[in-house]
């Protein structure tokens, strides 16, 4: 098989684990995690990066490799969400930016039509945008009308562990989606991953699993190679379902009856 490359907003990568730095009950794990992993990406919330402090700084845990992908979150409005990338990228944080729009409290669910706003206007602004949506299909559409570089459907509510609730919706949106899909949000489970990647996911990001894992450091290891196993299974184009049961061998031919 030919070197499987995942390209998104003109970066050639290996990997195809995005990790995060939320929940950790010591950031100084990050580093090794991400070489367990073999992550490339890495997102983290802008309101927690504070560069003129000298101590506690999550930017100094995460390695100069990285992809830097900053996002949103704690914004309620598209001109928050806008507000928020354009103060990274004076920040020195770079152009790629997730769109994390959330005004729901209690099951902190995205906002897709103002995270299709700010998609549109960031966009046009040159940034690579990476949005986080509900997994609906026309949500979906409106993000590559806004010039999305992926789209980051929810496997379900973020931080619950409680796997692919919408596989189904997310199967629709990576057969009619011609961008990236990368499922966020929601896996708990290396086999959680692994399935979609199997559909034909793109790539997986992850956080609240690893880090909430007793070990993040193994769980960090075990997500990477569910994600290669999955995508190795997609390409080999896994044989269909049937109905009723067929045997792997001949049952004639070999022992004579009477």
């Amino acid at each position: 098989m030919s070197e499987d490359i995942f390209e998104i907003g003109g970066l050639k990568l290996n990997s195809r684990l995005l990790t995060g730095t939320g929940k950790y009950s010591d950031d100084s794990v990050i580093p090794a995690v991400c070489e367990a992993s073999g992550s490339q990406i890495i997102t983290v919330a802008l309101r927690r990066v504070d560069l003129e402090s000298k101590t506690g700084n999550v930017i100094d845990f995460i390695p100069k490799h990285m992809q830097l992908l900053p996002n949103t979150s704690g914004a309620r409005t598209a001109d928050e969400a806008v507000r928020i990338a354009r103060l990274a990228r004076a920040m020195g944080c770079g152009d790629w930016i997730k769109i994390e729009v959330i005004s729901d409290s209690k099951y902190l669910l995205p906002d897709g039509y103002e995270t299709a706003k700010a998609t549109e206007i960031l966009a046009k602004e040159g940034f690579v945008v990476l949005p986080y949506v509900n997994a609906d299909l026309y949500v979906a559409r409106s993000l590559v009308d806004a010039g999305a570089a992926a789209v980051m459907p929810l496997g379900s509510p973020i931080g619950t562990n409680r796997g692919l609730k919408t596989r189904e919706m997310i199967r629709i949106i990576i057969e009619e989606i011609s961008l990236p899909i990368i499922v966020d949000a929601g896996i708990g489970r290396p086999s959680e991953a692994c399935e979609a990647m199997e559909m034909g996911a793109d790539a997986c990001l992850v956080n609240t699993a690893i880090a909430t894992a007793c070990d993040p450091i193994m769980m960090a290891k075990a997500f990477g190679r569910a994600i290669k196993a999955g995508r190795e299974a997609y390409l080999s184009g896994p044989g269909a379902k049937q109905r009723n049961a067929i045997a792997s061998s001949p049952l004639t031919g070999f022992l004579s009856e009477g």
